[in-house]
């Protein structure tokens, strides 16, 4: 799947809030941005600050398309993001997107879906379960501080997993599953390597379709640089050895493809 329609743009902030301690979320005016992405894509973000010339790589959360907006939703992770969770209605922000290749959506509308969230990577399930055409169950896995998950019960039910078990399952997203007694026929995830690690052999266990978006920090983010490179089953037609450009050839991948 190559990625077609991606500018780069000076784009204006609409809103910014706080959904979480050190979790925000922003809506950008992006036009020709928001025409051409797809559910598990993301946008790179560029700082102000001339010392920080690479820009910071952020998952697409929510689409406007009549509106032609965009949402992020990051964690302050270092300098750039926290000069991001300053910024105001209005404010200028260049941005360069959409980036990589999302999520399938041309499944089989009877299957039922697992659409499973870790931490930072709940917010690209967002616009998946907007546009999934299928019978969908959210599986959302935190720390202990919640945030988007009742904007996912629009969709489908959400099940909750927490680590120090203040709300849901106290556990991680398997143990939700577990717990509740859930069964899909395919899984979409996103999240950190061990729960996708998990995952991977949960479906493979069961024989089930497993899409997986994998989190890695990226530096040019088009697939020059091989930064961001994962190993692979098959041989890479760029650099001819057994890895993927997780900025280019994913960030989404089928679970299968990839070594973790």
């Amino acid at each position: 799947m190559e990625n077609r329609g991606t500018v780069k743009c000076t784009a204006k902030v609409v809103s910014q809030e706080a959904l979480a301690e050190g979790i925000y979320s922003m809506w950008i005016q992006a036009d020709e941005i928001v025409k051409a992405a797809k559910p598990g894509q993301f946008i790179s973000l560029y700082t102000k600050d001339s010392s920080r010339l690479l820009p910071r790589p952020i998952s697409i959360c929510q689409l406007d398309r009549k509106a032609g907006q965009v949402r992020i939703v990051y964690r302050i992770a270092g300098a750039g993001t926290k000069e991001f969770s300053r910024y105001c209605p209005g404010d200028a922000i260049d941005v360069m997107g959409p980036l990589g290749n999302g999520f399938p959506l041309d499944g089989d509308e009877r299957k039922r879906a697992f659409l499973i969230g870790g931490g930072i990577g709940i917010p690209p399930m967002l616009q998946l379960a907007r546009e999934l055409s299928c019978e969908k169950q959210m599986v959302l896995g935190y720390r202990d501080q919640l945030f988007l998950n009742k904007e996912f019960e629009e969709y489908g039910s959400v099940a909750v997993a927490t680590e120090d078990g203040s709300a849901g399952t106290c556990g991680n997203v398997l143990d939700a599953i577990e717990r509740e007694g859930l069964t899909a026929d395919v899984i979409y995830a996103c999240g950190p390597i061990p729960m996708l690690r998990a995952i991977k052999a949960y479906a493979l266990e069961r024989r089930m379709e497993c899409w997986i978006s994998l989190e890695e920090r990226m530096a040019c983010g088009v697939g020059a640089c091989l930064g961001c490179v994962c190993q692979s089953r098959d041989l890479d037609s760029h650099s001819q050895v057994h890895n993927k450009r997780i900025c280019k050839d994913g960030p989404v991948f089928a679970a299968q493809e990839v070594e973790l």
